[in-house]
């Protein structure tokens, strides 16, 4: 049977930079997402500021880091760079930060379309009633309308020159 955890105090910024590495070991954070967990879990406002700035001296926090793992991460997931964009801009950072980011990860963001269209359409015909509804689905899931035409259209070449 697990002991009881007595509660880290308010006030202790030990306790709070401690409280922050357990956060940062699961996943990268940024530094107002970890101030706001920090908060939740009763550490006053002061305490939680001063055990941020720490994490960021000695490395552990870092918004580059954050920016550039998340990016990846909803890339991965089939969203565009629209989502991704504001995903990233909710959580403070920077637009120069985000637009390195975003760079970094040096996507085809018409062929990540075409994938995510494959995907979610798999039985697609150019200029059927599915046209309208992947465009839709594209443009929801963060691409610009221009990247959603241009992938089903790349899709629709694709398509004929193996048929």
């Amino acid at each position: 049977m697990r002991a009881k955890s007595r509660k880290a105090p308010r006030d202790d910024p030990d306790a709070a930079y401690a409280a922050g590495l357990r956060l940062l070991a699961r996943r990268e954070h940024s530094g107002v997402e970890l101030g706001r967990k920090l908060e939740q879990r009763g550490f006053a406002a002061s305490v939680a500021a001063s055990a941020l700035g720490r994490l960021r001296a000695d490395g552990y926090l870092s918004e580059e880091r954050f920016a550039r793992s998340l990016a990846l991460h909803r890339a991965d997931q089939g969203y565009g760079e629209l989502r991704i964009r504001a995903e990233l801009a909710h959580h403070a950072l920077s637009a120069a930060l985000v637009d390195q980011a975003l760079l970094e990860l040096d996507a085809d963001w018409v062929e990540r379309a075409m994938s995510q269209a494959r995907r979610h359409f798999p039985a697609f015909r150019e200029n059927g009633p599915e046209t309208a509804r992947a465009l839709r689905h594209l443009t929801q899931r963060g691409f610009p309308a221009s990247v959603a035409r241009s992938a089903l259209a790349r899709w629709a070449e694709s398509v004929q020159e193996q048929g």
